[in-house]
């Protein structure tokens, strides 16, 4: 079975435009719930492009990017929120799918946008999730971000990345850093990756960083400084979840998954042994999978509610 696919801006309240992409069988039959994909902080939709292509061809799937991220609006000084991204989820998510049900997929800034839309949107999100599946992400924001640096280094380091950000988020849409990419590549290879990183993975990383623009680059930091929702996990306790982390993450170090796991002791947890930040591209068969796990039991528990209802 072939899949279609949808390419549309969503024209939001404020006026800022998001990209999205639906992907969906030729005839319309999908089964069960919409899979929706939100890539990570410098990152775009194609991030998921294994996952896209390796999911079940009847699924449904809504890839969306960020504000200020690849083909959506820009950021200004104020929008640069994880609170706006919540906002920005629920309309697309209304706009996109109705009243649908849905399995959340978020990496690294996306999954912080999706604990942040489930705080301030909790009635749309407890009616329409059926499931979720946190990849390399954080429920307390950057404070175990350890760049592989010694903690006393790398608080350091995120000092002075929070000073660089904020002049960063002044730039407006200026991107001298794609003509830099190249040169910059090691470093995103160290930082991102893991033991290994293949050629064409390090190409379509600097691809989608090149294409940010700097005051979205810096726009966000402040605002992942200040995320802590662990609070809000217990309401993913009614669904199936599924956690994955590098274990060499420099980002989101598994201490980051291991604190979201604690609070959703049923949660299906892994840990990729020798992979980095960057796992639906490191490690794309271990993500569609739990992906697909998740879409399993969310399926499965929704026939289960509904004999329930209906006993």
């Amino acid at each position: 079975m072939g899949k279609r696919v949808v390419c549309e801006w969503i024209t939001l309240r404020d006026g800022a435009r998001l990209y999205t992409e639906v992907h969906e069988p030729e005839d319309g039959a999908a089964d069960g719930p919409a899979v929706v994909l939100l890539h990570g902080w410098t990152l775009d939709h194609r991030l998921w492009r294994r996952q896209v292509h390796d999911l079940p061809p009847h699924t449904r799937i809504l890839a969306v990017d960020l504000r200020g991220h690849g083909r959506s609006s820009c950021t200004g000084r104020t929008d640069a929120t994880l609170t706006q991204l919540a906002d920005d989820l629920h309309d697309v998510l209304r706009a996109k799918l109705g009243d649908a049900p849905a399995v959340l997929v978020g990496h690294s800034l996306g999954g912080m946008a999706l604990l942040e839309y489930a705080f301030r949107h909790s009635a749309d999100f407890t009616r329409r999730t059926t499931g979720v599946v946190l990849v390399s992400t954080s429920a307390e924001g950057s404070t175990r971000t350890s760049y592989g640096l010694h903690p006393h280094l790398a608080r350091v380091m995120r000092t002075v990345e929070t000073q660089c950000a904020g002049l960063l988020a002044r730039s407006g849409t200026w991107r001298p850093h794609r003509l830099l990419m190249p040169l910059l590549s090691p470093g995103v290879r160290w930082l991102v990756f893991g033991q290994h990183a293949d050629l064409s993975w390090l190409a379509l990383t600097s691809s989608m960083i090149g294409s940010v623009p700097l005051c979205a680059i810096g726009g966000f930091r402040p605002s992942v400084e200040l995320h802590h929702r662990v609070d809000i996990l217990a309401a993913f306790r009614a669904m199936p979840v599924a956690v994955l982390v590098g274990s060499r993450d420099r980002l989101t170090p598994p201490a980051c998954a291991e604190t979201i796991v604690a609070h959703l002791p049923d949660a299906v947890s892994t840990v990729c042994a020798g992979a980095g930040h960057m796992l639906p591209i490191e490690r794309p068969d271990e993500v569609t999978l739990a992906i697909a796990g998740v879409l399993s039991k969310s399926g499965l528990r929704r026939v289960q509610a509904g004999t329930v209802d209906g006993a």
